[in-house]
């Protein structure tokens, strides 16, 4: 079978640590969709470890880890991630495998994302300007190159016949980008990648699930920024959510079993877009700063906000999620007073669903008061040790979504999750 493990916000929710925490009951971990724009943090020997292409369950002995078809690869992203996890000890030749489906994010994909993104002026999206969309739109569009396409001796000029229509496209932005540094690392990259496991992927993954062993999926970004039900236009290009496993692995849907949704203890994104609960007072800027919210990936600072329990539920429904992990709970024991999002007010009217193009319409959020706990939960090591305080927090959590909260990070260690 399959499990999955995504995020149900809009990313950074902490996925990273929480792959790690349970890879030891799987053999198998497998990426099934986003690019390098996901970073997902681990801390290994004390060290802070920010991968963002290769699975998070590389640092395991003996488990296996795939980056699956729904991918878009950057070569020179993976090679220098390859580099740094192979300077603490680790044979990446040995336990990671790549789909020959999984698509290639050129340079010139880089400058189109770039253009675009400069296009949009007052209403650009946020974007981390890796390449990302352009290579979606060249996947879904049917020109995209893949990574088996790295052993075809001609792949030389399947590059140039791609990037002179990226060029052409360039063009209509005016805009000129020099890629002879991009492309000569670019090269030097696809050398690299041709050396590590490329294997037919969902062949691959279908045997081992056939011998009975057990896969984790790892989701990058979050539901929130799922190309089809997130905060269109401000998502992302991919299917973020359950249903992307199939298509980013290629195994059937009556494959999978437990979901397991990812949610902070409050709310954070990065980059533009709507986010009924942000707070723009001292309190937004205390949980920045106690909870350390600056991207993995870009450095930018995040924004930061109340739970909101309308967009996790919607969440948990187009999921399928069977139980929750959240994640940095402990952030919250410096604040007194918590409020926690159940409804919005739209156009004078309150609602419990997500409103269609929620960008276009003005969302009030409707909230419920908790007292925080004075107890910090950091030394917390079962779950009768958690405040009072917190245990009522997450009853009415549990009882909204209908799903439960079974396991709490109280720190950034990968020993600190406490399993109800």
């Amino acid at each position: 079978m399959v499990d999955v493990i995504l995020g149900l916000q809009w990313g950074d929710e902490g996925k990273g640590k929480i792959v790690d925490f349970f890879a030891p009951k799987y053999d198998v971990i497998a990426r099934f969709q986003g690019g390098p724009n996901a970073g997902h943090t681990l801390y290994v020997n004390g060290e802070k470890v920010v991968l963002h292409q290769i699975p998070s369950g590389i640092f395991h002995k003996g488990i296996i880890n795939l980056i699956g078809n729904g991918v878009v690869l950057d070569p020179v992203t993976l090679k220098k991630e390859c580099e740094k996890v192979a300077s603490m000890g680790v044979d990446v030749k040995q336990n990671l495998f790549i789909s020959q489906r999984t698509n290639i994010i050129v340079p010139s994909h880089r400058a189109l994302d770039k253009a675009a993104e400069l296009a949009k002026g007052d209403q650009k999206i946020g974007s981390t300007l890796k390449g990302i969309g352009p290579a979606y739109m060249d996947k879904t569009g049917r020109n995209a190159l893949r990574v088996g396409d790295l052993l075809d001796p001609d792949f030389k000029s399947l590059y140039e016949k791609l990037r002179s229509k990226h060029q052409q496209l360039l063009g209509n932005y005016n805009f000129t980008e020099d890629l002879t540094e991009w492309e000569k690392e670019f090269f030097e990259a696809v050398e690299f990648v041709k050396s590590l496991n490329i294997v037919n992927g969902e062949y691959f993954i279908n045997q081992k699930i056939a011998e009975g062993k057990k896969v984790l999926a790892e989701g990058a970004q979050g539901s929130m920024l799922d190309v089809d039900f997130g905060t269109f236009p401000f998502v992302t290009s991919s299917n973020t959510i359950s249903a992307g496993v199939s298509t980013g692995l290629g195994v059937p849907p009556n494959k999978i079993g437990e979901i397991i949704g990812i949610t902070k203890a409050y709310c954070t994104r990065v980059g533009g877009g709507p986010f009924p609960t942000e707070l723009f007072d001292a309190t937004g800027e205390e949980l920045r700063k106690i909870g350390n919210e600056f991207g993995a990936t870009t450095g930018r600072p995040r924004r930061c906000g109340w739970i909101d329990l309308v967009a996790l539920k919607f969440a948990c429904m187009i999921n399928g999620v069977t139980q929750i992990v959240m994640t940095k709970a402990d952030v919250l024991d410096s604040f007194a007073d918590l409020e926690v999002c159940t409804s919005y007010k739209v156009d004078g009217k309150e609602t419990d669903e997500i409103p269609f193009e929620i960008s276009k319409v003005a969302v009030e959020p409707v909230y419920k008061a908790f007292k925080g706990w004075s107890n910090p939960i950091v030394d917390c090591k079962e779950w009768a040790d958690l405040p009072e305080q917190m245990n009522n927090y997450l009853s009415f959590i549990n009882n909204y979504l209908g799903v439960e909260v079974k396991y709490v990070s109280n720190g950034p260690g990968r020993d600190q999750i406490i399993v109800s």
